[in-house]
């Protein structure tokens, strides 16, 4: 007798983008259809998966989600999770490295019937067959694309960078290896909406930072996908350089190769990496993070990224901020732009393995004997370990004791603590699971 298989599934409606539903069922296809029949709903607000994928205990593996993430969760309605990109990824991280998970499932449902089809037209293009692709190949892409576009603002870009000493960046060269290539019009002017905010920052900084050279990598999207087989990929790098009198050149190589898709961690790019850049700058894919942190800090080059502002409890992140090998940058990242350059609120900052010189916001943390701390601000949970908020340290506590990833952000391992553990610590309160902490001890 076939056993039924159990399926964990995030869908989110087409009318509410700041959040997402997290659920289980044994039948994708009906679940998705009692989304988009429910009595009162809009007909306009189309419900669709953004994840799904098989386990082998649907309910034990729902319940880890809502302990995981019981923070984004709106207890009341069960279900409903915040959303923004990084948050998804987030979900989807979770789930994919626990225990329980076997398999993301890829379906194919059909739109409900209230939907009016498209009226047919005389087809002028390829089909897909004729493009060496598939229907999922070109769901698959896009699903990547429109969950990994996050484009950092200008503004941001600028804010970081220019609080680090400039002598840094002289005779260096500038890998951008997640980002829009460069991109100019006949007049040498920046094509801002083909342009990532980082290269676009290196370019017009290039002579006053005393660059050597800039390399920006385009990684193929959704778009590319049409113009070549499912096969022959269309990457962009573009390479700012200077001759001796000091002018600048940009050399713009497109290639068409099967083999080459611009990604960050193809050989072509690790070559970049490993024998010519100095520092890496860049907005990294949410959905590769984790790889993406491995490649570059094996790499053992400088840089300044963005990731979540989680990072610094969540493994396997947690263990290279132990080790020193990396630290919080000057400034966390509120929004973001999305593929449609409409402002998005995330929750990011930026990391670095440059030294970090009087850090400003070191001056939130309230270091003070434990007797001093108001007793709103300190507790101890079911476990006896003292757990301090609202930015207070003891100067004289030494055991370890929990704290806000916001602690970790604003330098306090600069001020002699150190990481207890490489995981996050969760508190309890009679049995109640609190926000998720880190444990540090006074060194």
């Amino acid at each position: 007798m076939e056993t039924t298989k159990q399926y964990i599934y995030i869908v989110q409606a087409s009318l509410e983008l700041s959040k997402c539903k997290i659920g289980k069922t044994d039948n994708l296809e009906r679940r998705l259809n009692q989304y988009n029949n429910m009595t009162g709903k809009s007909k306009d607000n189309i419900y669709r998966y953004l994840f799904t994928c098989e386990v082998k205990d649907m309910t034990a593996m729902e319940k880890a989600i809502k302990e995981k993430f019981i923070s984004d969760r709106e207890i009341n309605k069960r279900e409903i999770y915040f959303f923004n990109d990084l948050k998804f990824a987030d979900y989807v991280n979770f789930i994919k490295s626990h225990k329980l998970f076997v398999k993301e499932v890829f379906v194919k449902i059909e739109p409900p019937k209230h939907i009016t089809k498209v009226k047919t037209v005389k087809r002028t293009t390829p089909t897909l067959k004729e493009r060496g692709i598939t229907a999922k190949d070109v769901m698959e892409n896009a699903k990547s694309v429109e969950n990994d576009e996050f484009y950092t603002r200008y503004e941001d870009v600028e804010k970081e960078i220019s609080m680090y000493e400039k002598e840094i960046w002289k005779d260096k060269t500038v890998f951008c290896n997640c980002d829009d290539a460069i991109d100019v019009d006949k007049q040498g002017k920046i094509i801002e909406n083909r342009t990532s905010a980082f290269a676009s920052y290196f370019y017009k900084n290039f002579k006053e930072l005393e660059l050597k050279k800039l390399i920006c990598t385009h990684f193929s999207n959704k778009f590319d996908i049409f113009k070549a087989g499912k096969n022959a990929y269309v990457a962009y790098i573009t390479i700012l350089t200077k001759d001796d009198s000091g002018k600048t050149h940009i050399d713009k190589n497109v290639y068409k190769l099967k083999d080459y898709n611009g990604s960050f961690d193809h050989p072509i790019s690790l070559k970049i990496l490993n024998e010519e850049a100095d520092i890496v700058c860049t907005n990294p894919p949410f959905s590769k993070m984790q790889n993406y942190w491995k490649i570059l800090i094996e790499s053992g080059k400088k840089f300044i990224i963005i990731s979540n502002i989680t990072n610094v409890k969540n493994q396997p992140y947690i263990s290279f901020i132990r080790n020193n090998q990396v630290w919080a940058g000057y400034n966390r990242v509120d929004w973001f732009e999305n593929p449609r350059r409409q402002l998005t609120e995330a929750s990011g900052h930026w990391y670095t393995n440059i030294p970090i010189e009087n850090r400003p916001k070191s001056n939130l943390l309230k270091i003070m004997p434990l007797k001093n701390i108001p007793d709103e601000f300190k507790k101890y949970d079911d476990s006896k370990i003292l757990v301090v908020k609202n930015g207070y340290i003891p100067s004289n506590v030494k055991k370890p004791f929990a704290v806000s990833v916001r602690v970790i952000l604003n330098g306090i391992l600069e001020k002699g603590y150190k990481l207890i553990e490489d995981k996050e610590y969760v508190p309890y309160y009679n049995k109640k699971r609190d926000f998720g902490k880190v444990l540090i001890q006074k060194i």
